[in-house]
């Protein structure tokens, strides 16, 4: 007989990134049943679920409500860095731990989260490093009107000026705001030479169906001449965007070459897949006393043979860059077994490109 674990998943299931949660809460869900059906795991993970509906105000209370109605001591889930934050205080309080599974800003770590998708160096640094070797220094940022969409740009707005180049806007719309005229409008006056788009949910879908059309009457927004970048936009959300998509360079740990029903295979579904399974390997691993004890004490010391930095709680990952092309990512670059750099101070940590820059020049 196994015994039961319960197990917190805490995923917006509706509400504005649904589709994001969807595919975060099929990776966690399927690793629970591979755990479940393994003999030699001695235990069971009982999922124990809240669903937020997209309203960060909700996360903190459901959370509290899973440590506090139940034995569960893990959390898998949020998917905006508000909601991540709002969570934590309750973490502290029941010495509990979040899984993170999703790309977010850096500059953070908490003895409560295991930050098991990109930060930093693994997401917004080279995605930008590589689009100005490629396309030139003359960025437009747009994001959603909160800490990712904040600190995306912040962090952009420095690494390009820094390179010598110019910020031609930097614009926010609130959370699920469509409206996406106006940003359209300056883009097209303002002529950049990539976009990065740090907008989420439905926000980040009108802007780039917006996007589209716009290149349809000018070709020099053409994802030839003027892309859209992105950190956080994965195979989860190609079936809602079809072909607006086309074009989209983005960022992330891993792609699917394939064409997969209801977005499956994204790097968002396989990093809960993984957290999960990890933190199986983990309680396997600890003994009675390490069990009561602390789990980032256990972290402290260990976590360097899961891949996780114990000075962090960040995870060792590869960096891909793909654009979407007939439906699907194509790796355009990438680097494998990058170590995590939240706060930016380990420049030997930081993709590095090879050969000269390489700027497109069209008329």
């Amino acid at each position: 007989m196994k015994t039961d674990i319960d197990l917190g998943i805490l995923y917006s299931r509706s509400g504005t990134y649904s589709a994001l949660s969807e595919a975060l809460w099929l990776g966690a869900m399927e690793a629970i049943e591979v755990v479940n059906m393994a003999p030699e795991i001695g235990f069971a993970f009982r999922p124990v679920e809240r669903d937020p509906g997209g309203d960060v105000q909700r996360y903190a209370p459901l959370c509290a409500d899973i440590l506090a109605s139940t034995r569960a001591r893990h959390i898998i889930g949020c998917v905006t860095s508000s909601s991540r934050k709002e969570v934590i205080p309750a973490l502290d309080k029941a010495g509990a731990t979040l899984w993170y599974n999703v790309p977010y800003e850096g500059f953070e770590t908490s003895a409560r989260v295991v930050y098991s998708h990109a930060c930093t160096n693994q997401n917004i640094l080279p995605i930008l490093s590589w689009a100005m070797r490629e396309y030139g220094t003359a960025a437009f940022l747009i994001g959603s009107n909160y800490i990712w969409g904040w600190e995306t740009c912040r962090f952009a707005r420095h690494q390009v000026e820094a390179a010598g180049g110019k910020v031609f806007g930097e614009r926010f719309l609130p959370l699920g705001d469509e409206d996406v005229a106006g940003l359209i409008k300056e883009i097209e006056v303002t002529r950049p030479r990539f976009i990065l788009n740090s907008l989420v949910g439905a926000s980040s879908y009108a802007f780039l169906r917006a996007y589209r059309a716009l290149g349809a009457r000018d070709a020099y927004f053409l994802p030839e001449t003027c892309p859209v970048l992105s950190c956080n936009l994965t195979e989860a959300e190609l079936p809602l965007l079809g072909a607006a998509a086309e074009g989209l360079i983005a960022v992330g740990p891993s792609f699917s070459d394939q064409v997969q029903l209801a977005g499956r295979g994204s790097s968002l579904e396989l990093t809960a897949y993984r957290s999960v399974l990890t933190l199986a390997a983990v309680l396997s691993d600890m003994s009675v006393e390490e069990q009561a004890g602390p789990f980032d004490d256990f972290i402290a010391e260990h976590g360097a043979n899961y891949g996780i930095d114990p000075a962090t709680h960040h995870c060792t990952l590869d960096v891909k860059i793909a654009q979407v092309r007939n439906g699907t990512f194509d790796v355009l670059a990438d680097w494998r077994d990058i170590r995590p750099d939240p706060y930016m101070t380990r420049p030997m940590r930081h993709p590095q490109l090879d050969g000269p820059r390489l700027s497109v020049v069209r008329a």
